[in-house]
């Protein structure tokens, strides 16, 4: 093997490595899943601003929505807002030495309730385990992430 062709197989390790760990990461975008139908819900994007996790309601996917739906039953500055834009994860961050985003809130906006949260990623960053808990009572829903 010349020295070019391993600095080139080197490169691709590193590389496509990275992607491999770049996607054990809540970052992304995400379908959030109904728990009757099974059918993907809303479109819901994560963002990282200086180690913490945000996530945005980027579209309602189910086809019964209101497309001028709002949060009506939101109690913060979050009520009568759109869904479409709706931040509904606020402030996740990286439990040490762990593959577990935690310490945030999630909001269900049908619901008008807020919960602690924790975000796993699992199946190599294919899914998210997003769970949102009340003290030792909660649930946990898997949402997909969008190719």
């Amino acid at each position: 093997m010349s020295k070019l062709s391993k600095k080139l197989a080197a490169a691709s390790l590193v590389l496509f490595g990275g992607v491999a760990c770049a996607q054990m990461t809540p970052v992304g975008a995400w379908h959030s899943i109904d728990d009757s139908t099974g059918q993907p819900k809303a479109r819901v994007v994560i963002a990282e601003t200086g180690g913490v996790l945000n996530g945005r309601i980027e579209k309602v996917l189910r086809k019964d929505a209101d497309p001028n739906a709002v949060c009506d039953k939101c109690s913060d500055e979050r009520k009568d807002k759109p869904m479409t834009g709706l931040e509904i994860i606020r402030g996740a961050k990286k439990a040490e030495g762990k593959n577990v985003w935690e310490g945030g809130r999630i909001l269900d906006p049908e619901k008008g309730s807020d919960y602690a949260l924790r975000l796993t990623p699992v199946e190599e960053g294919k899914k998210l385990e997003v769970r949102g808990s009340i003290g030792p009572f909660g649930r946990t829903q898997t949402w997909v992430r969008v190719q």
